[in-house]
């Protein structure tokens, strides 16, 4: 009778984990290791149907599944007797603590405010670094139709340096092809030739150069306002986004060098620090 109640209590037991197990959602189980539903969820892809849902449920617990048999399986056949992979996991925790206490300082501290100031000085005194390794050039231009009326029209004011003639054409940009009259941007020059293909016939551009063709597809006009080669020094402001980038990052490690040694020196003041 003792024998039985103790079965009974034990399939009791065993029925309650079972059905607290189902409660809390689990998905999966490898030996004692539970994924349960909120873990699928906070992985899940948002926007996809049910089919590819329960494609993408399936194939995480599968590969959940192989980690933790495989890993199972490194635990018996693995030999660690130095504790060679304890040190490295140690080694790791400590750099990625250390990694994102310097990036919390460094969000804190570090000064991002770069003025044109600090661009120029540094353009300058880093100017020869800066050479090209492409042809630039500045333009303006349009692409319109032949069949335009006022085509003379349009080639007198494309050739104005006035500000109301450029204006005039601004305002009618629906009617051309295409256009661009920023011509203080330095782009690149294959770019440009790979748009306006009748470039390649032309040899020798020169600064204010001025360029007027008509095919089947229309009429372009173009003014070179200057032309820079490869090995001459880049511009500024085509370099102005590496020269931020280098700025901070040379920022970023004066400060941590700052930060470094300034622990070292209040450890020492604090005696946290002694060197024999």
């Amino acid at each position: 009778m003792r024998r039985m109640i103790t079965c009974i209590l034990i399939c009791i037991t065993l029925f309650s984990c079972k059905q607290e197990i189902i409660d809390e959602g689990v998905v999966a189980r490898v030996n004692d290791n539970y994924l349960y539903a909120s873990d699928l969820n906070t992985v899940l892809p948002e926007g996809l149907s049910k089919e590819d849902s329960l494609l993408y449920r399936n194939n995480y617990i599968k590969v959940w599944a192989t980690k933790e048999l495989m890993l199972e399986k490194a635990r018996i056949n693995v030999e660690d007797d130095n504790n060679e992979i304890e040190k490295l996991v140690r080694e790791y925790e400590e750099e990625l603590l250390i990694d994102r206490y310097k990036k919390a300082l460094l969000q804190q501290e570090l000064d991002t405010v770069i003025t044109e100031q600090d661009l120029d000085l540094y353009y300058d005194s880093n100017k020869n670094v800066y050479r090209l390794n492409e042809d630039l050039i500045q333009l303006k231009y349009i692409h319109f139709s032949a069949d335009l009326s006022d085509k003379k029209e349009l080639i007198k004011l494309f050739k104005s340096d006035k500000d109301e003639d450029l204006q005039v054409l601004t305002e009618r940009e629906l009617e051309f092809y295409s256009f661009t009259f920023n011509d203080s941007i330095w782009v690149n020059y294959n770019e440009v030739e790979k748009k306006l293909s009748f470039l390649k016939e032309e040899q020798n551009l020169k600064k204010n150069q001025f360029i007027q063709k008509e095919d089947s597809l229309g009429v372009y006009l173009l003014t070179v306002r200057d032309i820079l080669h490869r090995n001459e020094v880049a511009p500024k402001s085509y370099v102005i986004p590496t020269i931020r980038q280098m700025i901070l990052h040379k920022r970023k490690l004066e400060l941590m060098n700052s930060i470094e040694k300034t622990i070292i020196v209040d450890a020492i003041k604090n005696k946290k620090f002694e060197q024999y």
